[in-house]
């Protein structure tokens, strides 16, 4: 099992840029998707989040209009589109792998597999 996060770089301040979450070795199909950030000296915090079937979003306050998941079931992939970037948005993205059986997780502890992380710089 196992989550590969890529997509991240260095922008400047009003870009975009896309983040892919590929799975390998298990089916995404049946799993809530989240991305979730963390910069340094700050806490993990949740990003945006989707839901298995993909009719259940949820985006935090700091990226909402801003950002946009979505999932490729086919492909076994989920993005995070992020257009106009602000320098606040830099940090280390990871996606992560939950179930929904019973509730549409939001919160790291309800994540049960993560991917490595990929590093997004956004220069002012």
């Amino acid at each position: 099992v196992q989550l590969q996060a890529s997509g991240g770089g260095l922008v400047q301040a009003g870009g975009s840029l896309t983040l892919s979450c590929a799975a390998s070795g298990f089916t995404l199909d049946f799993y809530a998707i989240g991305w979730f950030r963390q910069a340094p000296g700050k806490e993990r915090e949740a990003v945006s989040c989707i839901s298995s079937s993909g009719d259940s979003t949820y985006y935090s306050d700091s990226v909402k209009g801003r950002f946009t998941i979505s999932r490729d079931n086919a492909k076994n992939t989920v993005y995070l589109q992020m257009n106009s970037l602000k320098p606040e948005d830099t940090a280390v993205y990871y996606c992560a792998a939950g179930t929904d059986y019973f509730v549409f997780p939001i919160a790291p502890h309800e994540y049960n597999y993560w991917g490595q992380g990929t590093l997004v710089t956004v220069s002012s």
